[in-house]
């Protein structure tokens, strides 16, 4: 499953929590992704993943999402099973219902199918 090996890759490589929902427990500082989207054709599959950096401080915010994007598109395509990153677009994306400074991510990953990590 993609998610699981994005997000074992990210908890790996990264020095703060990732996760996949949201946390009672706060933190300044983390990372939550979410799969928005996905296909298959010809055994090739394709999904659309999103990934927000929240931060204490849009500054630390943006430069948490500088951080995410090197590990996604320099790190992340070395897995074996994956054959492309693409970042698709990234924007502050501050939730000013909960003040919460954000950025949001957004890759268009293409991967091999059944692939498995940190199994």
């Amino acid at each position: 499953m993609l998610e699981r090996m994005i997000l074992q890759y990210l908890k790996n490589d990264l020095e703060i929590p990732v996760f996949m929902e949201e946390q009672k427990e706060k933190h300044k500082r983390y990372v939550l992704l979410e799969k928005t989207g996905s296909s298959l054709e010809d055994h090739i599959c394709s999904a659309t993943i999103v990934i927000q950096s929240y931060a204490e401080s849009m500054y630390e915010a943006a430069a948490l999402n500088e951080e995410v994007k090197r590990r996604m598109l320099y790190g992340f395509i070395k897995i074996p099973e994956i054959s492309k990153v693409k970042l698709n677009t990234d924007y502050n994306f501050t939730d000013t219902t909960r003040k919460q400074y954000r950025y949001q991510a957004v890759y268009d990953i293409t991967y091999q199918e059944g692939i498995r990590y940190g199994q």
